[in-house]
């Protein structure tokens, strides 16, 4: 066995390995890499798990809060008259302090001022000629005005005191403590060059570097040189004091404030609670009123206002308990009188089509005017049948025997049909249909029928209604909507017309003639159809802007709508050519 002496192995940077410690045993580096990745992975999971149970816990803290607000009429009361109480007090208190602070700093100004005129006659006095003296002569005098000013005091309390003498370009300091210097604004200083006493407020530094409110008096020192040289004096007064006085006020008037506020709006709360307690109970049996249960009634105590309420609320109460026995025999009736007649029209009707469609066959062997009278007769009567259908399909949902049969269908073919049935109407309008519908199939459980049925009349309505321009189809779909709308750019609708567009027989131009032919209840009808889906319609509309209607159907048979796929409003306005 041989051995190998010499110096140790050293690595790149050139310093000594040391010895070699091998990995602990069934740990590898890549293993160790793994095990710090997947303890980041887990320390980023428990931060993500935090804030989501953050915000989790702030949204509900926000909903119980919000339904404490909306659902106490005690705790509203309290808490506005708290605020109407502390914006009261808050402004009169500002006020007052305002004008405390007023008068406190006006009587430091006005000592602070009738102090810097005596020191400037005493300046005046000291420097009078100093234009003529030398460098060292100038520096001398300006330092033993400066000492001098300091020493004489003043009925404004400590101050500090700035002279300089300026001669052209050249500036010539002497302070009695040498922070203010660099302190004084540039526009005190400005003002003071052009002859006259200025002030300004301002923050000095302190002997210990800390900034202080402070009062700045400059002035011009009268001098009998010649040429531009001149003399400037200013006095810094510090407001230690008066910033120390104003912040006990200050508190004081906190603390007066709160005070105030929560006793007035312990009253509130007080007063409140005798009257919210029968309100309560008034409401409780309104509630059970509203539910059905009409013989409830309020126990009237006493004569005051809250037992002339409670004798209201029964009086109330009997009326509208013989009002409604009233109103549902009524209601029955007109639904009774409005089926009835329908299924008795269509007997004679049909017969009466029956005819007609005679005479429309032999049209052509009658005068022109008969004929025409036969053609238009047929065209009537077809209209007729469509108002009986549809007055059969409202006394249906009228009476609730309407029923939503729905079944997965292709929302895409449905379109294409109704596009493809309203072309012939289109083409005689001169107008023309644009659809847009996804790549992929839209599969809803809806009611295929009355789908069609909505799709037919919204697409009838934007060509009778679109002047001729072009008229827009569009499907979308997410994951658990579908929404259909369609766009014409003729008349548009007012705000007022667009909460009466789903009333029946509601027409926006009563002078205008319809020239589709429609009944006047298909809006009314495709409402009701899409609240049967458990869905949307509606509508937008600006004057001269035309109108878009929108369905939204649950993708799934009674899934609750969050949000439509497509806007109501058209993501672009304005005049299309």
């Amino acid at each position: 066995m041989s051995t190998t002496t010499g110096p140790p192995p050293v690595d790149q940077a050139g310093a000594p390995e040391g010895p070699r410690v091998p990995p602990p045993a069934g740990r590898t580096p890549d293993r160790a890499r793994r095990s710090r990745s997947q303890l980041q992975t887990g320390l980023r999971r428990r931060l993500r798990r935090g804030r989501r149970r953050a915000v989790v816990w702030t949204a509900r803290a926000v909903r119980r809060g919000l339904h404490a607000w909306r659902s106490s009429l005690q705790l509203r009361v309290g808490a506005i008259t708290m605020l109407v109480a502390g914006v009261l007090v808050v402004i009169v208190s500002l006020v007052l302090f305002r004008q405390i602070s007023d008068q406190l700093l006006k009587g430091k100004l006005d000592a602070a001022v009738d102090q810097s005129l005596s020191g400037v006659q005493y300046a005046q006095s000291e420097v009078s000629g100093i234009a003529t003296s030398d460098s060292a002569s100038i520096r001398t005098t300006l330092f033993r005005t400066v000492s001098n000013l300091k020493s004489r005091g003043g009925a404004a309390g400590d101050f500090d005191v700035v002279m300089v003498y300026l001669s052209g370009d050249e500036e010539r300091p002497a302070a009695s403590r040498r922070d203010v210097w660099p302190s004084i604004p540039a526009d005190l200083r400005a003002e003071v060059a052009e002859g006259s006493q200025a002030y300004r407020y301002a923050l000095v530094p302190d002997s210990t570097g800390d900034p202080v409110p402070t009062l700045l008096v400059g002035a011009p020192v009268p001098t009998e040189g010649q040429g531009g040289d001149r003399v400037e004096v200013y006095f810094a007064f510090p407001l230690e004091q008066e910033q120390q006085s104003l912040e006990g006020i200050r508190s004081t008037v906190l603390i007066t404030c709160a005070v105030l506020t929560l006793f007035v709006a312990g009253i509130g709360v007080l007063v409140t609670r005798l009257v919210v307690d029968p309100v309560r109970r008034a409401a409780g049996s309104a509630q059970r009123l509203a539910d059905g249960n009409l013989e409830e009634r309020l126990v009237v105590r006493g004569e005051d206002d809250l037992a002339r309420l409670a004798s209201s609320f029964n009086a109330m109460a009997d009326s509208l308990q013989k009002q409604i026995t009233q109103l549902e025999g009524l209601s029955q009736l007109q639904q009774r009188f409005t089926s009835d007649v329908s299924h008795e029209l269509r007997t004679p009707l049909t017969t009466v089509q029956m005819a007609a469609a005679v005479l429309h066959e032999a049209r052509e062997d009658f005068d022109p005017a008969v004929a025409r009278s036969a053609e238009l007769l047929r065209d009537e009567l077809d209209r007729f049948e469509g108002l009986l259908s549809d007055l059969l399909e409202i006394s249906r949902y009228d009476a609730g025997a309407a029923t939503l049969e729905p079944e997965p269908r292709d929302l895409v073919p449905v379109v294409e049909r109704v596009v493809e049935g309203m072309t012939a109407l289109a083409q005689r309008h001169d107008c023309e249909l644009q659809v847009t519908v996804p790549p992929s199939s839209v599969i809803a459980e809806v009611d295929g029928r009355r789908v069609e049925r909505v799709l037919r009349n919204l697409v009838g309505n934007a060509i009778e209604h679109g002047a001729g321009k072009p008229v827009q189809i569009t499907l979308a779909a997410s994951s658990t909507a579908a929404a259909l709308t369609v766009r014409d750019h003729g008349i548009g609708l007012t705000p007022a017309d667009a909460q009466h567009v789903f009333d029946r027989f509601w027409r926006a131009d009563p002078a205008r003639v319809r020239s589709v032919g429609g009944s006047g209840l298909g809006l009314s009808i495709s409402l009701e159809d899409a609240r049967l889906h458990g869905g949307w319609l509606q509508v937008w509309g600006l004057p001269g802007q035309g109108a878009q209607f929108r369905l939204t159907l649950p993708m799934t048979a009674g899934g609750e709508l969050t949000s439509s796929p497509l806007p109501l409003r058209p993501p672009f306005l304005g005049p299309r050519t």
